[in-house]
């Protein structure tokens, strides 16, 4: 494996390190009716737009795996959750799609929408919560449309770091 390929690996593990301890870090970012955003889901999800399936796949568990850790849930579920859309997302964009920002927003509101609706669904539904739609609504909402913001600066930095550190062509 080349050099460069490494060092684009290595950004991505960087960004998703600094991209996680500014979501956790209380007080840091505004919180929006109550909410905070999860700025892992779309970055991981833009990272594996750029990326091939097995490496898009290994972003998504290891981002889905410091998920689970933040929001002490069951170690795994985020995981599996986005290492499956990351790997479809990257066999899409490889052989389906065009990679611009419009099937990037296309792909994180879709992506995003699926795993917190999930979450909601085995952490509310199933559990037999009381008020399941009182969560959903004040909480899962809010929280999924400020995630969802943040797609556009994951998109282009992502982009312009795959876009920069591809092995030259002779």
């Amino acid at each position: 494996m080349s050099r460069v390929r490494w060092f684009r690996y290595f950004s991505y593990c960087l960004e998703i390190l600094v991209l996680f301890m500014l979501q956790e870090t209380p007080g840091l970012i505004p919180e929006v009716f109550g909410q905070r955003p999860v700025f892992l889901i779309p970055a991981v999800l833009c990272i594996a737009l750029f990326e091939n399936e097995l490496p898009a796949m290994a972003f998504g568990a290891l981002t889905g795996l410091l998920i689970d850790s933040g929001i002490s849930g069951v170690l795994g579920f985020h995981g599996l959750m986005l290492a499956v859309c990351c790997y479809f997302i990257s066999a899409m964009a490889a052989n389906l799609i065009r990679t611009n920002f419009l099937t990037a927003l296309l792909v994180c509101a879709v992506g995003s929408t699926l795993v917190m609706v999930l979450q909601w669904v085995f952490y509310f539904w199933l559990a037999g919560y009381e008020f399941p739609d009182y969560a959903f609504v004040n909480y899962y909402l809010p929280r999924l449309a400020y995630t969802f913001i943040w797609t556009p600066v994951t998109y282009y930095f992502n982009r312009a770091l795959a876009l920069f550190l591809r092995p030259r062509e002779e």
